[in-house]
């Protein structure tokens, strides 16, 4: 039974959306829960955003940069900030 939870895990996709500080858009992506905070800088760098020197928060927390979705809790339909680094 594990074993069927981790390969159905595998092909488990969630649709969250990132809210651009400074330019007040919401950019909905598709993200695995194996999908570290590094590999969403990636999928907007895809999108012709750049992020970095931008700090990830979900629920007034900052997220590490090896923190995958689901250490993080992110659940599907979450907004993330991106918030410009001072």
């Amino acid at each position: 039974m594990e074993t069927l939870r981790r390969s159905l895990s595998r092909w488990k996709r969630y649709h969250i959306k990132v809210h651009l500080d400074e330019d007040d858009i919401l950019l909905p992506l598709t993200v695995k829960p194996t999908d570290t905070v590094m590999d969403l800088r990636a999928h907007l760098v895809r999108e012709g955003i750049t992020s970095w020197k931008k700090t990830f928060y979900y629920n007034a927390r900052q997220l590490g940069e090896h923190e995958t979705i689901k250490e993080a809790k992110i659940q599907n339909g979450s907004v993330l900030l991106l918030i410009s680094d001072k």
